[in-house]
């Protein structure tokens, strides 16, 4: 079922969602999103998900240790991105760690926060695809999806994103 997002009602605001990874057009989507989250007077949620499969695997001290060292990884990465939002935009960003697999997690990020309203993803420059997420989310389960996506092109300079945040 799909929440009424209540980024419109008084109190509330429209917040861009950014799921933060390893990759380096990582850095486009957060760039777009905190410009374009500046600019509408919005909020910016930054999202790191941790899959451990394995972890389910070895033995309880092993997969907390495991689970422990991900999430203090993850929270770094998004507190350097945090702080690239706080930079180019002056903005504050959210940020979110949270354990499974990522669609399941990003269906419920969304759920849970009627505020997200954008889904910011940026594509690859690989010759294997656009990457892994734009390419589950950008075919037909974007139908489904709840929210808008935007895919920005990982080729953009800071100023080419400017012109279009």
């Amino acid at each position: 079922m799909i929440l009424k997002r209540q980024s419109h009602e008084p109190g509330h605001r429209r917040k861009f969602l950014v799921v933060v990874d390893e990759t380096p057009e990582c850095d486009r989507a957060v760039y777009y999103a905190a410009r374009r989250a500046a600019r509408t007077h919005g909020g910016l949620v930054l999202l790191a998900v941790l899959e451990l499969e394995d972890a389910h695997q070895q033995w309880l001290g092993v997969a907390d240790l495991m689970r422990a060292e991900a999430t203090e990884t993850a929270q770094v990465r998004l507190d350097d991105y945090a702080a690239r939002a706080r930079q180019v935009a002056g903005i504050t960003a959210e940020t979110v760690v949270r354990e499974g697999p990522r669609a399941t997690v990003l269906q419920a990020l969304i759920a849970e926060d009627r505020d997200i309203a954008i889904l910011v993803l940026a594509a690859g420059l690989h010759r294997e695809g656009p990457g892994p997420l734009v390419t589950a989310l950008g075919g037909a389960a974007s139908a489904a999806f709840p929210i808008p996506i935007t895919i920005v092109p990982g080729a953009l300079s800071d100023d080419e994103l400017d012109g279009l945040a």
